[in-house]
């Protein structure tokens, strides 16, 4: 029987925590969760980009929001202890690979430390329960083989960003086992595949890099553009991490790890074909040149097996391929008629929980 992840009786007045509320996966899980009825305490850094999807869909006014550093220790664990949550979903994080080579130190301050910080300031926290740490399908030792890594591979990581994620799965382990498990709290980590969705405005991202080069009238240029990677839609990625949620806070036996990404079957889309793919859904012409320069060195080979989330969740993803690239397009064209981008997210939201209630998840 598949995990209700997105059950309101579940959710409704849960005191929720949510690190990274002001990100781009943030924002959309903040305005899901409120929907589903929890009780959420954002914290996280001030959006970094303008436009962002945390002002444009007004998330600010479904969540009490604290712009924190959890670098600063003290300052975090004062916040937490004010939110005294029973459930936390920790996103917030240095995300790009590319900065991490010129900003390591800072990487691993935000990723390794912050979540440490966290952790720490979590553990005389009486009211929780459950704590889902979010990292990264860029975890694993990857020797670019093709091959599909599973939750048991081992971890590591070429580029600062990616060792710093891995690092953090051990701080993790860790602190599940020496200071957690004893008060029975739960607590796991989700390594997601790569996200795409409406709303993401990132450097160094695709999709947003596509947006921006129609905005300006560019041609697109890609740095990669034979680089494969496990895309996935924001909304599949978010209900399975409230999946796994849902089933450590009834106490389920459930693994410490799982992945989240398109299915076992589906093919490996390149960096070039995710692209013409969004172009083409944006009514633009499918073209793209490669950039002229040498960057630091990203993996070309990237995919994560999710079958084991499959299995023990029952979770699935509901808009694979070309049905997600449909979904981001029709965010961004709203965005350019100017239409209330929260009234917009919400309805996406909406409609997604059409198709999971439709497929007989109660």
């Amino acid at each position: 029987m598949p995990i209700d992840g997105l059950d309101r009786t579940f959710w409704r007045g849960k005191r929720v925590l949510l690190t990274g509320h002001s990100g781009f996966k943030g924002s959309w899980a903040a305005l899901w969760l409120s929907r589903l009825g929890a009780d959420v305490t954002g914290i996280s850094l001030a959006p970094e980009t303008d436009p962002n999807l945390f002002t444009l869909a007004r998330v600010e006014e479904h969540l009490v929001s604290r712009i924190v550093d959890l670098r600063d220790a003290d300052t975090l664990r004062k916040a937490i202890h004010e939110a005294d949550p029973q459930i936390v979903i920790h996103m917030a994080a240095q995300p790009l690979v590319r900065r991490s080579y010129a900003e390591p130190v800072e990487t691993f301050a935000a990723n390794v430390m912050g979540t440490v910080h966290l952790l720490d300031a979590l553990r005389d926290v009486e009211a929780l329960r459950t704590v889902l740490v979010v990292t990264t399908d860029k975890v694993y030792e990857n020797a670019e083989q093709g091959i599909a890594f599973v939750e048991d591979a081992p971890l590591g990581g070429y580029d600062p960003y990616s060792a710093s994620k891995a690092a953090t799965e051990i701080v993790v382990s860790s602190y599940a086992r020496s200071f957690m498990a004893e008060r029975g709290v739960r607590v796991a980590t989700a390594r997601g595949g790569n996200v795409i969705g409406g709303g993401d405005f990132s450097e160094d991202r695709l999709v947003p890099d596509i947006w921006r080069a129609l905005q300006a009238g560019k041609p697109l240029v890609l740095r990669n553009p034979a680089a494969a990677r496990p895309w996935q839609h924001v909304l599949d990625c978010l209900s399975g991490y409230f999946a796994f949620v849902r089933g450590m806070s009834d106490d389920m036996p459930l693994p410490a790890a799982l992945n989240f990404g398109p299915a076992p079957d589906a093919q490996a889309v390149t960096v070039a074909a995710l692209a013409e793919a969004v172009q083409a859904a944006l009514g633009a012409d499918t073209h793209w040149k490669p950039a002229n320069m040498t960057g630091p060195h990203e993996m070309t080979m990237l995919e994560i097996d999710s079958s084991r989330a499959r299995t023990v969740l029952g979770w699935h993803d509901r808009l694979p391929g070309l049905t997600g690239v449909e979904w981001l397009a029709d965010w961004y064209r709203a965005l350019n008629r100017d239409d209330d981008m929260q009234a917009f997210t919400l309805a996406q939201i909406a409609a997604y929980e059409k198709r999971y209630s439709g497929e007989g998840v109660q």
